[in-house]
């Protein structure tokens, strides 16, 4: 008898691993055809490793490519991931990390345009398409992003304002070396990427699901076996139809999104989900 499970998780696995390859493709692609040549900063460890391996070859006589860079510096953070955010995730991060070091040394870096406005514009949503896709099937692309999320479960603050206050550390210094005419030119590709990324994942560290199912007992149970969430259950009753059925309501992270649709996708795929941003909360939610 064939094991339908095992082979629908391995072709989701296959999936997953497609389209992490398919996100640092398109992160180095942004990079070395839009970003580099026109000399606009990326975010994260990515702009980081930009700006290190220019201040390297300007004032120092050594020089270290920006793949090479963003390897190096993600190994730490790949280290804390593994310890505060989870197996799987730092895993495909991990690769991910890996595959946009190498595409950054394999692609050719070549000026598509002269305008640089273009360069911010098109390099941001090329960039955010890949993050984004990254990020809707439960992985990242490592660097500040992980810092900021630890930063945030450790001083309950939204994730947004550390990635704010941590790239604004490149924009500086990138301005102050450079010129602020380029500095200003990465604020369009922050914003272009930020908003393109929003679109196709979402921004918030913290979403409610409200799960409405037939299968409320069933579903319990594989949501507490694949996340470590509370869960309310609520009696509910269709209005049209008069169907009673049962509501759970879960907070989760927004690393947690994949996770939970997969789970009910498995156990109901008739269920009625609706996922709404969370501003905060009060009260036990565990963050480790």
């Amino acid at each position: 008898m064939r094991n339908v499970k095992g082979e629908c998780i391995l072709l989701l696995e296959f999936k997953k691993m497609i389209i992490v390859i398919i996100g640092a493709f398109l992160t180095a692609l942004g990079m070395n055809l839009f970003l580099i040549p026109a000399n606009v900063y990326s975010s994260g460890f990515t702009g980081v490793a930009q700006l290190l391996s220019k201040v390297l070859t300007d004032y120092t006589p050594f020089h270290l490519s920006i793949g090479y860079l963003l390897f190096i510096l993600n190994i730490p953070v790949a280290i804390l991931a593994w310890k505060k955010v989870g197996k799987s995730f730092t895993i495909y991060s991990s690769i991910s990390v890996a595959l946009s070091s190498l595409f950054l040394e394999l692609i050719p870096v070549k000026q598509m345009s002269h305008d640089i406005l273009l360069n911010a514009v098109f390099g941001g949503v090329i960039i955010a398409v890949g993050v984004g896709i990254t990020l809707k099937w439960g992985a990242s692309t490592g660097g500040l992003d992980i810092i900021a999320m630890v930063l945030s479960r450790m001083k309950d603050k939204p994730i947004g304002s550390y990635m704010f206050a941590l790239n604004s550390i490149i924009i500086l210094t990138a301005g102050y070396l450079y010129g602020w005419e380029k500095a200003l030119y990465t604020l369009v590709f922050l914003y272009t990427s930020t908003r393109v990324i929003d679109t196709i994942h979402t921004r918030y560290s913290k979403l409610t699901a409200f799960i409405i199912t037939k299968k409320a007992d069933e579903m319990k149970k594989a949501i507490h076996a694949k996340l470590v969430r509370g869960i309310t259950m609520i009696p509910a009753k269709g209005a049209f139809s008069n169907e009673t059925r049962e509501m759970l309501m879960i907070v989760i992270t927004r690393y947690e999104l994949f996770d939970l649709e997969r789970v009910i996708k498995d156990v109901d795929p008739n269920a009625f989900t609706n996922i709404v941003q969370t501003t905060d909360v009060y009260g036990f939610f565990r963050r480790d």
